[in-house]
């Protein structure tokens, strides 16, 4: 069966929020089972909201709507979803009473009509309870398809997947099994890749693809397998993944379902028992953030600098200004120096570092924009490279951060 996703809001199609939602429902969705024909985001528009409905029944089974069912004149999906199943709004005693509860609990004006209008909901839909908020959700089904409608706020549309919708399909549905296995890789572009492996990925069995997806100094290759016997798709990628990995050895760190790049590093330092400073200055402290969203992090990530500016690096991190008119700020001198300087303060087992200049303009270097120096730092050796990322800014600071990982990645699966 196959699902599409509307999301509803001139607030996302302008760009002012970022449609999470899909996201969201996608990845829960597909863990059951349920493959994703589309998404589509569209206006408060009723002419619209029809049309995304009309398209959604012919090509899906499952039609998940988000948005639109606040208590303002510009939401209008309920009337919508009314004149398209040919319905009326009523009443609902519970939604009502719930909508009176949360007023009278934990919201200081008084309720108003316009409030109390959230408890009107299509007669034809079983009303879905949110306990997180005034909008209910609707289940309204026709023709054997099944209409979802939800509120666009994050959590409560959340809540209301994983504790409401999701098991009412699996109840009234059967659904194949579908399994992802993602593998990690850094230092090797997706062309070089597919070259290598070409062989390997002409030979899966049809209900096993594999697709590449390049991020700026990585590449993820994600198995997909679809089909109805759930013992036999484990084995196959079982198999599958035992035959991929050997191919890829020197550039694999690990499964993205496990963990990301930077967990992986950090329970393997955990297990050294050894621990991490960063000194960073074109990536601006992404370096750190990656490390630090990770729960546990403080076990062996002791503490970062961004030493962002000229002055900083030599009144914190003690790089000689001498170096610097010698060699310029973004050089394998000050790099390293950054790094062993970094290692001292936190008194770390390794630290890693960089500099480089990001661009738009150079700074106070006369490095070509898009040049970075990345150190590593351990209780017996430093050393460097230099990298040119390319012109763009944002492009520049997300290569150095991947490169950052993988150069640390391998200094530390040396022991």
């Amino acid at each position: 069966m196959q699902a599409e996703i509307i999301t509803i809001g001139d607030e996302i199609l302008i760009g002012q929020i970022i449609d999470t939602n899909s996201a969201f429902l996608g990845k829960e969705l597909n863990k059951v089972g349920i493959s994703i024909y589309q998404i589509t985001s569209i206006q408060d528009d009723k002419t619209h909201i029809l049309k995304a409905l009309k398209e959604a029944e012919q090509n899906a089974d499952i039609i998940i709507i988000t948005g639109g069912l606040g208590p303002t004149k510009d939401d209008i999906t309920k009337h919508t979803l009314c004149e398209y199943f040919n319905d009326t709004l009523v009443e609902s005693k519970e939604v009502l009473a719930h909508v009176e509860y949360l007023f009278s609990k934990y919201i200081k004006t008084p309720i108003s009509d316009i409030n109390r209008q959230q408890a009107l909901v299509p007669s034809k839909a079983k009303v879905l309870r949110n306990q997180f908020g005034t909008a209910p959700g609707m289940w309204i089904e026709k023709n054997g398809k099944v209409f979802v409608s939800l509120p666009g706020v994050p959590y409560e549309m959340k809540a209301l997947i994983s504790n409401l919708v999701i098991p009412q399909l699996l109840e009234q549905f059967k659904f194949p099994f579908i399994m992802h296995k993602t593998l990690l890789t850094y230092g090797l572009g997706e062309s070089a890749i597919a070259d290598r492996i070409e062989t390997f990925a002409d030979a899966l069995p049809d209900f096993i693809k594999l697709a590449y997806l390049p991020s700026l100094g990585r590449v993820r290759l994600r198995l997909s397998a679809k089909a109805m016997d759930k013992t036999m798709v484990e084995a196959e990628m079982e198999r599958q993944v035992n035959l991929l990995v050997p191919q890829v050895e020197d550039i694999f760190v690990g499964f993205e379902e496990d963990n990301s790049i930077e967990a992986i590093i950090g329970s393997r330092l955990t297990e050294m028992c050894k621990t991490l400073a960063i000194a960073e200055s074109c990536t601006g402290g992404r370096i750190a953030q990656g490390f630090t969203a990770n729960a546990g992090a403080s076990k062996y990530f002791k503490g970062s600098i961004v030493s962002y500016a000229t002055d900083s690096k030599v009144n914190i991190l003690g790089v000689s200004e001498d170096d610097i008119k010698s060699y310029s700020v973004v050089s394998k001198v000050v790099a390293e120096t950054m790094a062993k300087n970094v290692m001292a303060l936190f008194n770390t087992d390794y630290a890693v570092s960089t500099t480089g200049n990001a661009g738009p303009t150079k700074g106070d270097s006369d490095a070509d924009v898009g040049t970075v120096w990345i150190a590593i730092a351990t209780k017996t050796d430093v050393y460097s490279e230099v990298f040119d990322f390319s012109n763009q800014r944002e492009k520049v600071i997300m290569k150095a951060t991947n490169k950052a990982f993988e150069m640390l990645q391998k200094e530390i699966s040396k022991k």
